[in-house]
């Protein structure tokens, strides 16, 4: 790998391990030279090939900020095809729910032993988000905070490599939630169950619990599986008996 590539991925593990945002002011070009132990030659160089992919922007006299997030080989070789074969055949939805159970335990266990106080305000912050919106009807922005209110629960792990890959499948847990909530949140009394299951999952995070806290966040889980493949079934009996109907009446 050239030096260049070699510093354009160590900055953008910079960038992801300081959770940076659209619109960050990245630090000088001193500071990053020392945190990423470069050059200032081969910094430069990696700044401008950043520049020239749209993922940095430099303003002359204010700095360089993020302009979008950089992309992983993880999306292009892993979320990009399971999104198609989700959308070419929804059950591959399960594959990733089942995903979610074996990641999402371990988060939540560390995240009960080791969040920060400011760790849990951030959840309960998507947590109250989750409520706004679905109490608004916006459903996209309901989406987006339900798996922004996981996401915050993988951060509070402190688990580097649990976290990664959380990052790494947001897009695609963002897609899995979308598709859940289009059939199980429009009922009132399941959106009220699974607004209780985050509650549940939280509350253990906050008291510590981390037993709790695993067994919450898959019973969560468990539960949309449940859900999902009834309304699914259900849905399949009605196209049954739709066409038994329109074959009688020929």
């Amino acid at each position: 790998m050239k030096i260049v590539d070699q510093v354009v991925q160590k900055l953008s593990q910079l960038i992801e391990q300081q959770n940076m945002q659209v619109g960050t002011r990245l630090p000088s070009e001193r500071q990053l030279c020392e945190q990423l132990a470069v050059s200032r030659s081969s910094l430069r160089e990696a700044l401008q090939k950043m520049n020239s992919k749209g993922i940095l922007v430099s303003k002359v006299g204010d700095g360089t900020y993020l302009e979008k997030l950089p992309q992983h080989w993880s999306d292009e070789f892993i979320i990009q095809p399971i999104s198609f074969l989700i959308d070419e055949d929804p059950l591959y939805r399960f594959d990733v729910q089942e995903a979610r159970l074996v990641l999402e335990g371990g988060t939540a266990w560390y995240a009960a032993q080791r969040s920060t106080e400011e760790d849990r305000a951030k959840i309960h912050y998507y947590y109250d988000q989750v409520l706004h919106f679905q109490s608004i009807g916006d459903a996209d922005k309901a989406s987006e905070a339900d798996a922004n209110f996981h996401l915050a629960i993988a951060e509070a792990s402190h688990n580097i490599v649990l976290i990664q890959m959380m990052r790494s499948l947001f897009n695609l847990l963002q897609y899995n939630v979308v598709l859940g909530r289009r059939k199980v949140y429009t009922d009132t009394h399941k959106f009220e169950q699974l607004h209780l299951q985050h509650f549940q999952v939280m509350d253990a995070i906050d008291r510590q619990d981390a037993q709790m806290a695993r067994a919450s966040v898959c019973s969560h889980i468990e539960y949309i599986i449940q859900q999902v493949r009834g309304i699914d079934e259900a849905e399949a009996r009605l196209k049954r008996v739709s066409r038994l109907k329109r074959i009688d009446l020929k």
